[in-house]
């Protein structure tokens, strides 16, 4: 009798689990790839007179899709992903040209849709040859944050004409972030090189988008994230009479924030340069203040990091 009640209990316990696990079957969502794909394009510049945009070659698109994680954006063989389905590009083949945008909303589980559309773009602006000189000088220039001035990394308003209007930080003042010992060069081939040196600085959730790993939360920022030297392509344009450096990829000078990658050139010499670009929040413009590491002394990379 004994047996009898231990081998029906099994058989209980045995059928219960069998329902629990069906029930669970029951009530898991489905895995839908990402419908309705809408991509909106903007090429500066372009209305009814000038079809193809004002010659800056500059061109804005915004996906958006149900169901949609990321978005991966290509235009003219340079791709840029993003959570917002946000991008910049900037065309630099004079003349006016056909180029292809592919885009591609991805869900969960891996599933994607994709569309692709052909974008008729012109370009004609020449930059002057003072801006290359300054930029990469008989072939290639290195760059670093001028980390002994004033306000040399600070934000403001997205817009604002006031240099670090909001906060500037001191001479020196985030020493042990990341940032004052990266170096950047700029080549005359259109090419750009980041030196890390294993760790950088940037906005929380912003600076998960370059794929590294680690560092350490402060405040708002993100302090000594690893992360390895890289090279991406650069391009100069002018928007609204205002020159323009374009960091295509994940391109950027000191602190990741995301965004389009393009920093309007506010100001500069033959050796010094004050930008700033938008985060990708769209929540402050950030100023930088870069200088030429053949411009004289300054901080070496083993001193200050």
């Amino acid at each position: 009798m004994q047996k009898f009640i231990r081998s029906m209990s099994v058989l209980w316990l045995l059928a219960i689990v069998l329902v629990s696990c069906h029930e669970d079957r029951a009530t898991l969502d489905p895995i839908n790839a990402p419908g309705n794909l809408e991509v909106a394009v903007e090429i500066v510049g372009a209305d009814d007179a000038n079809p193809y945009g004002d010659g800056s070659g500059m061109v804005y698109v915004k996906a958006m899709a149900s169901n949609a994680v990321t978005y991966q954006i290509t235009l003219n063989g340079v791709t840029k992903a993003t959570s917002g389905g946000e991008a910049s590009f900037g065309v630099t083949s004079t003349g006016l040209k056909t180029y292809n945008l592919n885009v591609v909303a991805s869900g969960q589980g891996g599933l994607s849709t994709s569309k692709n559309m052909p974008l008729e773009i012109l370009f004609t602006y020449e930059p002057p040859q003072d801006l290359l000189d300054m930029l990469y000088a008989d072939g290639s220039r290195e760059w670093r944050i001028k980390a002994e001035a004033p306000g040399h990394f600070g934000l403001g308003p997205v817009g604002g004409q006031i240099p670090t209007e909001w906060y500037g930080a001191g001479a020196n003042e985030k020493e042990g972030r990341g940032m004052y010992d990266d170096r950047y060069t700029f080549n005359a081939d259109g090419t750009f090189t980041h030196v890390t040196n294993g760790d950088v600085f940037g906005r929380v959730n912003l600076i998960d988008e370059l794929g590294g790993s680690g560092g350490e939360e402060e405040g708002a920022d993100i302090i000594n994230y690893q992360f390895g030297d890289y090279t991406e392509n650069w391009a100069l344009s002018e928007v609204n009479g205002t020159e323009v450096l374009i960091l295509n990829g994940i391109g950027f000078f000191g602190y990741y924030t995301g965004g389009d990658h393009v920093y309007q050139i506010f100001e500069r010499d033959a050796n010094e340069m004050l930008v700033k670009t938008t985060d990708g929040n769209g929540e402050f413009d950030w100023w930088f203040i870069l200088i030429a590491t053949d411009a004289g002394s300054g901080v070496d990379a083993k001193e200050v990091k």
